[in-house]
């Protein structure tokens, strides 16, 4: 990963646990690289209001052995099917509120208070 990119994040839980991401999701290989000749790449120009931990030494688990571009594509994929039950499960919810009618909103008020 390029850590002098703007969109470039590391956090470290209390758990020990790093993560490190883009924060634009373009760096389908992270923590390992990112794409070449990333369009959204903006060199970090400044930190300020920035509070530091200590330095860690190493930066990100090594790629595991046999890993390729495979993972990435696999990993977009499974995104993609995802995404596209979204709307599919917004119409059922709409389709059961208007098959309710005022009596649907009735009911989730009720349930509210």
């Amino acid at each position: 990963m390029r850590t002098n990119c703007k969109f470039y994040e590391s956090r470290t839980y209390p758990t020990g646990d790093t993560v490190r991401k883009c924060d634009l999701d373009l760096a389908p290989e992270a923590p390992f690289r990112c794409p070449d000749n990333c369009p959204a790449f903006k060199p970090r120009m400044a930190d300020i209001g920035w509070s530091y931990g200590t330095l860690q030494g190493d930066l990100g688990p090594p790629p595991p052995k046999g890993y390729d571009a495979s993972a990435a594509r696999l990993l977009d994929e499974a995104e993609d099917i995802v995404n596209a039950a979204g709307p599919e499960i917004l119409a059922e919810f709409r389709q059961q509120d208007q098959r309710r009618g005022l009596a649907g909103w009735l009911d989730r008020i009720k349930r509210r208070r």
